[in-house]
């Protein structure tokens, strides 16, 4: 069985979200999930997160699957950049500015140069996932990066942020994603 990291975006937490409810439906697959608690937004930097990965570090390996959400999307795409996983679910996430008043607090995260063929040389499978009107990120933010990951967009229609405040206490079709994927 796969070892599972879900990472929260900006303001967030492992009890937010639809993050919960999936790591329920997936430890009664027999899988072991890991939703870290990173600092935000205060001294929220890409070299603190890392360093609460470390403590989780002897899980990650090239049978890990990772699930972003928001700014946990470029997190994702860092670990990836020096590890090898098996998949990654990217959801409302982006690179570079997201054209948001977040921006400030997620530059050492997504606004520099990734290594996409790195990236792809560590992670076989890639998918993304993204609302038509998520308040947050534009829809072009995902396009942007699931062309760099040559992928399509997964498309949810009324979406919002795929968060809580839109609704999302729990997200059957990213589940049926990871389940079709293992």
């Amino acid at each position: 069985m796969a070892n599972i990291f879900i990472f929260h975006g900006v303001g967030g937490h492992p009890k937010e979200n639809w993050f919960p409810w999936l790591k329920e439906q997936l430890e009664k697959l027999g899988h072991q999930v890991f939703i870290p608690q990173f600092s935000t937004p205060e001294d929220q930097t890409l070299e603190n997160w890392m360093k609460v990965l470390d403590e989780y570090r002897n899980h990650l390996n090239e049978n890990s699957i990772l699930i972003g959400h928001s700014l946990g999307v470029p997190f994702a795409l860092n670990i990836i950049e020096k590890y090898p996983v098996q998949s990654a679910f990217l959801v409302a996430g982006f690179t570079g500015l997201a054209d948001n008043e977040f921006d400030n607090g997620m530059e050492t995260f997504a606004q520099h140069q990734f290594d996409w063929a790195k990236i792809k040389a560590n992670c076989k499978k890639f998918f993304v996932f993204h609302s038509d009107n998520d308040p947050y990120i534009k829809l072009e933010k995902a396009e942007e990066l699931a062309s760099n990951l040559r992928v399509d967009v997964i498309l949810v229609k009324g979406g919002g942020h795929l968060n809580e405040g839109a609704g999302y206490t729990r997200f059957e079709l990213l589940l049926e994603k990871i389940s079709l994927s293992l």
